[in-house]
């Protein structure tokens, strides 16, 4: 909402020293958000005058017409004589009144005017459009053209108020009455202790059996409707320049002046309305549901197909608006003799469901000035007002009659009382206000207040967000000011903190961040697209996804199943921006359906859900495995003058999933497999003990080419995905701390012959269980394949460090505990002493 500065003035007697900034403050004090304070005319200076055009000379031999004018601006120019001026604008004649900049002024922009020779002419000065002022378009694109009863040499700066101060105000879905002067005044009123004068408080004459005959089909879906009759509208009638500008501050455009007149009782009282041409209503005004394919004809120029939940404004012949959202193109207003001018209108002020027209301007994708009141909540106690003001200006500036008709349908209503202790809003806030206090700020918002400990309060009918004590104390409590509530840290109660599984996740977090990945937190969104790019098979548990059912983009309505997508997106972007060398890491949900969800429950508002509510709920949830995920491209080490740098590989993949597993204290076992999106040749299933079993855990390597090419992704990249919740179960217990002894180590390494096809896990894991206790610890640091080992053959290198905790090992000892590693290895491998 756009509030000039001007405009709150007439409602509220500010003091004159009060600026934009100043009014902002306190209304940012009292809970609105007043985003901007916008100076209109800011730099300019004059002289600004009304002239009169003389003579007109079009000037030949130039790309564009070109006009050479005289124009009358009285004693402004200081010599009385026709001011000379240069203008290629064509919407104005001679004897028009225009806007003239003369030499001296200074335009918004710091556009300095002065005479100068352009086209063989000198150019003392300019006419002026409204872009150049700063007023914005006013929809002629060109000169601004005066209405006659302006005098020659009045200062135009004053006279279309181009110095002003305009607040931008974001008012939120509660705050609905705030979408017109009327609210913003009574807010500022409130804000500076000052009384209101209210826009809404006239003479309103009471409804009669003579106005324009209305029939309300669906008392819910408009519960009052108010029809008034002007006639005699005289067609050389114009929106006065006060009005027009008004408009173009709050942001609204200009078109006839019937039009912009509710318009502009729409700025002021918040109550939108619509004028009909009576000469093209053909019998009674109806408000029903519409019939399903029924169409309309906007005001846009639109053919609109009709649901069954549309309200409708309607004649004899059907649908001629849509009920707060729009108007019909069939009894438009028109104010030109071209257009058949109208002289007879019907004025609409009606009170539609708020839902219903919300969902009719979103079917319609119509948000309109109108729709974005009824569907926050409007007044329904300023319809006759609205119309009753609207009556007003159409007599007064149209030259109209107003018919002594007053229609006025509406539904029995009673006004909403809410009961509350009177000290409710101190525990609430924790400050003691009393009584006086609370019954004080109540009727400032215009409650009325009754009772001593137990209050009870009738709330305005413009504050339908007024509905329980909390609100009522919201009320006092922002008056009062929310920096004056005293600042508490809540107390935590003892012995809680987090959970183990809320440990490991940040441990895996910090694990990641310091073996030099950086975290990525991305949507938990995915389309079929991506998981074809994947190229996952059709019966893979991925592809069975939770739909949403009003996804942010049709292009990825899903919720994932995996963290790679997301991943392998950021990392896409970031190579496209130059970053090549990336290890990226994200931790978090994917959602995997089982097909045994239930519906689920709707949870009460009015307590506390039971906890076989709850579990009902959950049991209607996705299964929602908390997973982590690596992604890494371009080099893993890099180059300088310590040595090479080396890319990143497969492996690197893997020992991240080993950095993960360690933060559990567990060991993991990795095994060569086939899973998409790796690389057949180059992918690791990742295994951990389980309840004494081996549980898959996850996957690493290098991905597909075929899917690096799909996906656009560095060459080589490779990913690593791993289940937390696995890995939790894998815990034995408490995390030990390792033990560290205070005797040397005794170091052994062999180099075992196997066949090509035989794991190393496979190795690895008949060594420990052979070297029994004494074994501290065990590496792989070598494979070779070559002749001297023989076809189908590899040999792997391995180093064993012994130690013992309460003596130092004897060097028969560590060899005996060696040899007893490579005997269980070559049982159970068939692997074979290198050159034995």
């Amino acid at each position: 909402m756009r509030v000039p500065l001007s405009w709150l003035r007439e409602y509220v007697d500010l003091p004159a020293t009060e600026t934009g900034r100043d009014v902002q403050a306190k209304l940012v004090a009292v809970g609105l958000e007043v985003e901007t304070v916008e100076q209109t005319g800011a730099g300019l200076t004059g002289p600004l005058v009304v002239g009169q055009v003389l003579t007109i000379e079009e000037l030949e031999g130039f790309k564009k017409p070109i006009r050479f004018c005289t124009v009358d601006v009285g004693t402004a120019n200081g010599t009385g004589e026709p001011q000379e001026i240069v203008c290629g604008a064509r919407n104005f004649s001679v004897g028009d009144k225009v806007v003239v900049v003369l030499p001296g002024a200074v335009l918004p922009g710091d556009f300095a005017i002065a005479a100068r020779k352009t086209y063989g002419r000198t150019s003392h000065g300019m006419i002026c459009s409204a872009d150049e002022l700063g007023m914005g378009d006013d929809g002629t694109h060109g000169i601004i053209v005066l209405p006659p009863e302006y005098e020659v040499g009045t200062d135009a700066i004053e006279l279309l108020e181009l110095r002003d101060e305009i607040l931008d105000i974001a008012v939120t879905p509660d705050r609905s009455y705030c979408l017109s002067m009327r609210g913003v005044a009574r807010e500022t009123a409130i804000a500076y202790g000052l009384p209101l004068r209210d826009p809404a408080l006239l003479d309103v004459p009471a409804p009669n059996a003579y106005g324009y005959p209305v029939k309300i089909s669906d008392p819910i879906g408009c519960s009052r409707f108010t029809a008034r009759t002007v006639v005699g509208l005289q067609p050389e009638a114009r929106t006065p320049i006060w009005m027009q500008r008004r408009l173009q501050k709050a942001g609204m455009r200009t078109v006839s002046l019937a039009v912009d007149i509710t318009n502009y009782v729409m700025l002021e009282l918040g109550q939108p309305l619509h004028a009909y041409d009576r000469s093209r209503i053909d019998g009674p005004i109806g408000v029903r549901r519409a019939e399903q394919g029924e169409k309309l004809t906007t005001l846009d120029g639109a053919v609109r197909v009709l649901d069954s939940g549309d309200l409708v404004i309607t004649d004899n012949r059907g649908p001629i608006g849509l009920a707060g959202v729009m108007g019909g193109a069939d009894t438009e207003i028109a104010d030109t003799a071209e257009d058949a001018h109208t002289a007879e209108v019907v004025i609409e002020a009606a009170h539609f469901d708020a839902i219903s027209i919300a969902r009719t301007a979103r079917r319609h994708k119509l948000p309109s000035e109108a729709s974005k009141r009824f569907e926050r909540g409007v007044d329904p106690q300023a319809a006759a007002a609205a119309a009753q003001r609207t009556v007003d200006l159409l007599v007064l500036l149209a030259g109209g009659t107003a018919e002594a008709g007053v229609t006025e349908v509406s539904a029995p209503s009673a006004p909403r009382t809410i009961t509350m202790p009177a000290d409710h809003p101190d525990k609430v806030a924790g400050v003691a206000y009393g009584r006086e206090t609370v019954v004080r700020r109540l009727q400032e918002v215009g409650c009325d207040v009754y009772g001593q400990d137990e209050l009870l309060v009738t709330t305005p009918s413009w504050r339908p967000d007024l509905t329980e004590p909390n609100d009522l104390a919201e009320e006092v409590i922002r008056l009062e000011g929310y920096e004056n509530l005293p600042s508490t840290l809540p107390t935590p109660p003892s012995g809680r903190g987090l959970t183990d599984r809320q440990r490991l996740h940040r441990r895996v977090g910090r694990a990641l961040a310091g073996a030099g990945y950086v975290e990525a937190l991305n949507y938990p969104f995915i389309g079929e697209a991506v998981l074809d790019q994947l190229g996952l098979e059709a019966d893979d548990a991925r592809r069975r996804t939770v739909r949403l059912v009003n996804p942010l983009s049709d292009e990825e309505p899903s919720l994932r199943t995996t963290l790679l997508p997301g991943l392998l997106g950021a990392l896409r972007r970031n190579d496209g921006r130059g970053s090549h060398d990336l290890a990226l890491f994200e931790t978090g949900l994917v959602f995997r359906p089982t097909g045994d969800e239930t519906k689920p429950v709707r949870l009460p508002v009015d307590r506390r859900p039971s906890g076989e509510e709850v579990a009902s709920l959950d049991a209607a949830l996705p299964h929602q495995p908390r997973r982590a995920a690596v992604v890494l491209a371009g080099a893993r080490e890099q180059a300088g003058w310590w040595g090479k740098g080396r890319p990143a590989d497969w492996a690197d993949s893997v020992e991240a999933a080993r950095t993960v597993a360690r933060e559990a204290g567990v060991e993991v076992t990795v095994r060569a497999d086939r899973h998409a999106p790796w690389h057949p040749g180059r992918c690791a299933a990742l295994y951990v003990t389980v309840a004494g079993e081996e549980t898959l855990f996850g996957h690493a390597g290098e991905l597909h080419p075929r899917v690096i090419k799909e996906l656009h992704l560095p060459e080589r990249t490779c990913a690593m995905e791993v289940d937390l919740d696995v890995l939790e179960q894998a815990v034995d217990g408490v995390l030990r701390a390792p033990r560290i002894s205070a005797f040397p180590v005794a170091t052994q390494d062999v180099a075992l012959v196997v066949g090509q096809d035989v794991p190393a896990a496979d190795v690895e894991r008949a060594l420990r269980e052979g070297a029994g206790e004494l074994l501290e610890s065990l590496r792989l640091f070598d494979v070779f394949t070559g002749e001297q080992i023989g076809e189908g053959s590899k040999s792997l290198a391995y180093a064993l460090r012994f130690r013992a905790a309460d003596r130092t090992l004897t060097v028969d000892e560590a060899s005996a505990a060696r040899d007893a590693a490579v005997a269980l290895a070559a049982e159970r491998t068939g692997a074979v002493l290198r050159g034995a």
